[in-house]
């Protein structure tokens, strides 16, 4: 009791202190509390897994705890998920935290992960992720188990692929351009021919290649006393066999047998079908994913590329766990096998060679489409290469792919999709649209088609009959202008509608046929060309010729010339046919498919129409007398388009109108790259292609030949019109 009194009267006192004059204490700081934050497990397992799903292999080792880090390195652990993904054709997993277990010193993240794969679809698999504490942090306390269940004690993943033959490619008719067989290379040794039998080993070379006699002598010519080897070509092993005595006979042939993706009689439109190498290194994990082995050979390039998916189709696979031995433990998964399937182009077999042979020896380019459809029917680009080539099994390779593919001619370019030019005179037929629709002009608008056209003061340019030492062509109708493809009629055009109708007014009306975009075909590669707005008189001037800065292509010309033949629709260009399978049953089939449609009223199309048979058949017609004697109704335009790196490009674009059911009607586009004149180069080879469609069979040489393929020459009897390697320029010699 007198303890707490005396407590008592201590307290008083101390609190009276301060009131009798002495300072007081200063105030202590508020006591401050500072807690740690345990890291969250469930975000620390979504980080990892997220980690993987980016295949940031890196990033999920520096969650794992020390003891995981000392059982694997960086390098092991990230090869364990590669070599996973691969055997397991794994495109993606997605993951999904489920549940987290939290203890002192260890927590648990339970997952779900499922593994999207190529061959086998998709699974799922929940696995456990262990942690424990570590300088303050949660780590992974990695294992095997952690990728796959079944991965747990250090298995591995072993894929088993039973590969499928890859689809073939067929023309419109069934006849193979490309597909898995047997094949053989063909080459000669010129010391070792036999004394009387070279023109006996020329024939049948020639019959099994393709090529002339003429070009595979031309070959060895230089050769004859030595003993090198002279590539000549391929043949299948079905067409050896037919000649197999008479082959054997001969000397100075050497023939090596090969497996092979055989493309027919040297490469059927080997632009527009393209090839197939063997996958790139640098793609092999991507293709891997995709169910690949890595070993395969893929399309590189046309419709071999386009339809991978289709030809190479899916093989039948089964995946197994192994030990560290290699032995198998279980069977994981498995997959059937979705058979190769086989392509049916638009292409016509016949056509497409005549219209190669026809362009060969020329840079340049041929097509063909049907008028109502869109179909592609021929695409010639030269020159051009032999695509069995690319095969190192072919004993031909060696000798002559590395030279061919550098020698500066851009053989895998199709220039008929590909291939930009100025238009020359075939955009002739689009400015006569935009002058009918101007309403400034009418068919029988005329004008004074002089030698020159001056009215640019300071400017004088040349009609093309100057060229040729004839007269002007005096006064002539807006039609009779596109006939005679007079040049001063068309500079007044180009003139005359930029100053009233405006900078892009002529520029429309070509987009609206087509011009300067994409044609809508996905099968091989395209370049949508350019059409660019004049911005002065001068750039006027040359758009009303199809100069300047304008450029288009060869397919896109086609396009339009079909659609001026079938009452103005724009068709997409198609090339393939049917996608069937192995038993014959469609995949899938083609349905025509317009795009678009001619900005251009009935009456203007039928005035173009008119114009464009009268340059066939009218006496001032520019293709008269390269197409006189034909009797399929045909209708074109002549175009010579200038070149500022060299000789004038020679075009020509027309369509028929015979409306046969059996045999649609076509409108077929050429051009030979400084060739000159497109009445004495392009017309010609129009007319092969007319000839060949509708008889089966050229019916007329042209003039600079001495026999179908063959061209004449001054100094000899002979040349290729194309050599073999597109190395000689042809050019038009005088008959006889």
């Amino acid at each position: 009791m007198k303890i707490r009194k005396s407590l008592f009267f201590v307290l008083i006192i101390s609190l009276l202190l301060p009131s009798c004059g002495q300072k007081a204490p200063e105030e202590l700081p508020t006591p401050q509390s500072q807690v740690t934050t345990v890291p969250d497990v469930d975000g620390l397992a979504q980080s990892f897994l997220s980690a993987w799903q980016a295949k940031n292999y890196k990033s999920m080792y520096e969650m794992l705890s020390s003891s995981a880090k000392k059982s694997f390195s960086l390098e092991d652990f990230t090869a364990y998920y590669e070599e996973t993904a691969s055997n397991a054709t794994l495109q993606s997993v997605d993951t999904e935290v489920l549940s987290t277990t939290l203890n002192p010193e260890s927590a648990i993240a339970k997952f779900k992960v499922t593994y999207n794969t190529s061959l086998f679809g998709s699974f799922d698999r929940e696995m456990d992720m262990p942690f424990s504490w570590e300088n303050d942090s949660w780590l992974v306390n990695w294992n095997s188990g952690l990728i796959m269940p079944e991965l747990g004690g250090g298995s591995h993943l072993s894929l088993e692929v039973l590969a499928n033959d890859r689809g073939a490619i067929y023309d419109r008719n069934g006849e193979p351009i490309a597909d898995e067989t047997t094949a053989w290379s063909l080459a000669i040794i010129p010391n070792q021919i036999e004394e009387g039998k070279e023109g006996q080993l020329l024939n049948i070379l020639s019959e099994l290649t393709g090529k002339t006699p003429e070009s595979i002598q031309a070959s060895y010519e230089d050769l004859r006393l030595t003993d090198w080897y002279v590539a000549v070509g391929e043949a299948s092993d079905t067409d050896v066999q037919a000649n197999w005595d008479t082959l054997v006979s001969l000397g100075g042939l050497q023939m090596s047998k090969y497996q092979t993706r055989y493309y027919y009689d040297g490469g059927i439109a080997p632009q527009a079908i393209g090839y197939v190498l063997s996958i790139p290194t640098d793609e092999v994990e991507a293709y891997k994913e995709k169910g690949y082995q890595g070993d395969e050979y893929v399309g590189q390039a046309g419709l071999e590329k386009y339809a991978e998916e289709a030809l190479a189709g899916k093989p039948a696979a089964n995946l197994y766990v192994v030990d560290s031995n290699n032995q198998v433990i279980s069977k994981l998964n498995q997959a059937d096998s979705r058979l190769a399937e086989n392509i049916t182009t638009t292409l016509d077999k016949n056509l497409q060679i005549q219209a190669q042979n026809a362009i060969m020896g020329f840079k340049g380019a041929v097509v063909v489409m049907e008028v109502d459809t869109g179909r592609i029917l021929a695409m010639a680009s030269s020159p051009s290469l032999d695509t069995n080539l690319f095969d190192p099994n072919n004993t031909n390779s060696s000798a002559l792919l590395n030279d061919l593919l550098n020698d500066g001619d851009q053989r895998l370019l199709n220039r008929v999709t590909q291939g930009t030019y100025p238009a020359g005179s075939v955009f002739k037929i689009i400015d006569m649209a935009a002058a009918l629709e101007s309403d400034l002009y009418t068919p029988d608008t005329t004008y004074y088609c002089g030698s020159y056209f001056e009215e640019l003061q300071g400017e004088k340019f040349k009609d093309w009959t100057v060229d040729h030492d004839l007269p002007a062509s005096g006064t002539l109708t807006l039609t009779q202008g596109l006939i005679r493809s007079c040049n001063p009629w068309f500079y007044h055009i180009g003139l005359d509608l930029f100053r009233q109708k405006g900078a892009t007014y002529i520029s429309d009306m070509a987009r609206g046929f087509g011009l300067g975009s994409a044609t809508g075909i996905d099968q091989v590669a395209e370049d949508t060309g350019q059409i660019v707005d004049p911005s002065t008189d001068g750039d006027a001037v040359q758009q009303g010729i199809g100069q300047g800065d304008m450029l288009v292509t060869p397919l896109q010309v086609v396009r339009y010339t079909a659609a001026i033949a079938n009452g103005g629709t724009l068709y997409r260009p198609q090339l393939v046919e049917r996608i069937t399978t192995t038993a014959g049953v469609d995949v899938s089939t083609l349905s025509p498919e317009a795009t678009g449609t001619l900005p251009i009223s009935q009456e203007t199309l039928e005035a173009i129409q008119t114009a464009m048979r009268g340059v066939v058949s009218s006496r001032i017609g520019t293709a008269r007398d390269a197409l006189s004697g034909l009797a399929i109704p045909t209708y074109g335009k002549t175009g010579t388009a200038q070149n500022p790196m060299g000789d004038s490009h020679a075009w020509f674009t027309g369509y028929t109108d015979e409306n046969r059911e059996d045999l649609p009607d076509i409108a077929v586009t050429v051009i030979a790259e400084n060739a000159g004149e497109g009445s004495e180069i392009a017309a010609p080879i129009f007319r092969r292609m007319i000839e060949t469609y509708f008889y089966g069979e050229p019916k007329k040489l042209f003039d600079w030949e001495v026999k179908l393929n063959v061209t004449k020459t001054p100094t000899e009897e002979f040349t290729l019109t194309p050599t073999e390697g597109g190395e000689q320029q042809s050019t038009p010699a005088p008959a006889g």
